[in-house]
C-alpha cells in the first residue's frame, strides 16, 4: 500500500527529453534539440557527475538551443519557493516529511493525501510560481511579453516515487535531507516540514 511519495520537481531546462541520463519521454518536439539525439527511455537515474565529458558537452549544447535560458534558482528565489510551498501546505493540509529546494530541482517527501501525487505537485508548483511573481523575483521575468504571464519555469512533468513502507519512507527522507549537503550546501530547514513519526497503527497512510 502506498503511504507517501518522493516528488522531484525539476525546473525548466534541467532534464531535456533526450538527456544522456535517460528520460521518460518518447519524442523530442523541437528539431534544434532533437538533432542531439533521440530519447532513451529508462528508469535508472544517473547524476551529472556520472556523465562522460562527451555526454556533458552534448547536454550543454542542447540546453543552449532552448527558447529561454535554463532556470537556476538563487537563494532568494529558493526561499520564495519555500514560502509558496508553505502557503499551499496550509491550504491543502499536506504532510511533508522532507524538502530540499536546490537550484535546478526540488525534492519532497510527502504523505499520501486525498489528491494524487501529480495534483499535489501541480498545486505546489503553482503556489511557488505565484510567490515568486508576488515577490518580483520570477527567474524568467525578463522574458514576459506585455499582458502575459512569465514563461513556464518548471519542467512539464514532475517525477514521483511511491513509498510503501516505513523503511522506504525513512530512506527517502534521509536522501532528501542529504541532497543539499552532497551539493556542497548547508542543510535545509523549512517550517512546513514535520518530523516523521512512523506509520499510524494498522499501517494505513496519512489522509487529509
Amino acid at each position: 500500500m502506498v503511504h507517501g511519495y518522493h516528488l522531484i520537481l525539476p525546473v525548466y531546462g534541467f532534464w531535456l527529453p533526450n538527456d544522456p541520463r535517460g528520460s521518460w519521454s518518447q519524442f523530442v518536439a523541437k528539431w534544434e534539440i532533437a538533432r542531439f539525439g533521440q530519447p532513451r527511455r529508462t528508469f535508472e537515474r544517473r547524476g551529472l557527475r556520472e556523465l562522460s565529458t562527451a555526454e556533458l558537452s552534448q547536454r550543454e549544447a542542447a540546453r543552449h538551443e532552448l527558447k529561454h535560458p535554463p532556470v537556476r534558482l538563487s537563494g532568494i528565489q529558493a526561499r520564495a519557493v519555500g514560502r509558496g510551498f508553505a502557503k499551499q501546505v496550509r491550504t491543502s493540509r499536506y504532510t511533508i516529511w522532507a524538502c530540499a529546494i536546490l537550484p535546478e530541482h526540488t525534492h519532497l517527501v510527502i504523505a499520501r493525501h486525498k489528491y494524487s501525487a501529480e495534483q499535489m505537485a501541480n498545486l505546489l508548483r503553482g503556489a511557488a510560481t505565484r510567490q515568486l511573481m508576488d515577490e518580483g523575483c520570477h527567474p524568467l521575468a525578463k522574458f514576459v511579453e506585455v499582458g502575459q504571464r512569465p514563461p513556464r519555469m518548471w519542467a512539464a512533468r514532475p517525477w514521483r516515487v511511491f513509498l510503501d513502507s516505513d523503511e522506504v519512507i525513512t530512506g527517502a527522507i534521509h536522501y532528501v535531507q542529504n541532497n543539499p549537503i552532497e551539493e556542497g550546501k548547508p542543510p535545509q530547514n523549512w517550517n512546513f516540514v514535520k518530523p516523521y513519526a512512523g506509520l499510524p497503527t494498522g499501517g494505513y497512510g496519512t489522509y487529509h
